[in-house]
């Protein structure tokens, strides 16, 4: 275990934290085992903190053609491009439960043009990247490309939004020194 901060911020007492936000984070709490340290992180702010997970939870909890595996795929690769370790870690280890893969997430990390993934996924990740770029670049034939594989417009509108999400969040946990949780590098991995 580290014993580095998880934050160069304070990160708040939990039971000082307003009931919402308490009852959210116990919530994971519960459901993880641990809490991630990006609840108490962007706790020092409630008002974004609500804010961030209202539009995280809209994006990643909704109803849609892509999956969970997908979404975290998007996630981990941008993360990754954004040198962001927190997310890479965190989310490797979402994506690994969430694909049944082992492997997946270091593949992704290390470099998404080389994972044993799919052409879809790989559509998915090269417009995802493109937007995390260089959107103002992107195109029609990029929207060509992703409905060849059988994405919709909304569905783009959801790869780019996420990735958009996760920028904001990158920078965040990169310049706040987020460190990841030691549970996030053995999840997944049948350890």
């Amino acid at each position: 275990m580290s014993s580095r901060p998880i934050s160069r911020y304070p990160v708040p007492e939990l039971n000082a934290l307003p009931d919402d936000i308490k009852e959210k984070i116990l919530a994971v709490q519960e459901k993880a085992g641990f809490i991630p340290n990006v609840f108490l992180v962007l706790a020092h702010r409630p008002e974004e903190f609500r804010a961030f997970f209202a539009y995280h939870d809209a994006l990643m909890n909704k109803e849609s053609n892509l999956s969970q595996a997908d979404r975290e795929m998007i996630i981990v690769a941008t993360s990754s491009d954004n040198a962001c370790h927190y997310c890479v870690v965190a989310h490797g280890a979402v994506l690994r439960i969430r694909a049944k893969n082992s492997l997946i997430a270091d593949q992704i990390a290390t470099n998404y043009r080389k994972a044993d993934i799919s052409p879809r996924e790989m559509a998915m990740l090269d417009f995802a990247l493109k937007v995390s770029n260089d959107a103002q670049s992107t195109n029609d034939e990029d929207f060509e490309k992703l409905q060849a594989h059988g994405f919709t417009e909304e569905d783009i509108w959801d790869i780019a939004a996420i990735t958009a999400l996760f920028g904001l969040s990158n920078r965040m946990a990169n310049f706040t020194s987020m460190r990841p949780n030691d549970e996030f590098y053995s999840m997944g991995r049948g350890v």
